[in-house]
């Protein structure tokens, strides 16, 4: 199973952009997905998520920042609006409860899923 996430990019401030992950592989279930993030000399930090029709946000992109997901494609979209240099970061998407099939057709569970981060840079 992969998470390849991709749309991010230089942008000036106030400027958008939008982040697309698509997970891909022999998946059976899909739980929550979300966004989070990491700068440099910084924890990661929740973004957004979004399960059973609900959606979270970190209250600094409340406003700004939208979490969507279209789950016949199997992804999840994060439009960044109003963009701001403090928002710089590597985002990285996530998915809480994923059930997949392992070659020899063994399902198997797992608690937290990351794929590859991309990295958005807003200058001043």
């Amino acid at each position: 199973v992969q998470l390849q996430a991709s749309g991010g990019g230089l942008v000036q401030s106030g400027g958008s952009l939008r982040l697309s992950c698509t997970a891909s592989g022999r998946i059976l279930n899909i739980g929550g997905m979300g966004w989070y993030r990491q700068a440099p000399g910084k924890q990661r930090e929740l973004v957004a998520t979004t399960a059973s029709g609900s959606t979270n946000y970190a209250d600094s992109v409340k406003g700004r920042f939208t979490i969507s997901r279209d789950n016949a494609k199997n992804t999840v979209y994060l439009q960044m609006n109003s963009l701001k240099p403090e928002d710089t970061a590597v985002y990285y998407c996530n998915v809480d409860g994923l059930t997949y099939y392992r070659r020899d057709d063994v399902p198997v569970a797992v608690k937290d899923y990351w794929g590859q981060g991309t990295q958005v840079t807003v200058s001043s």
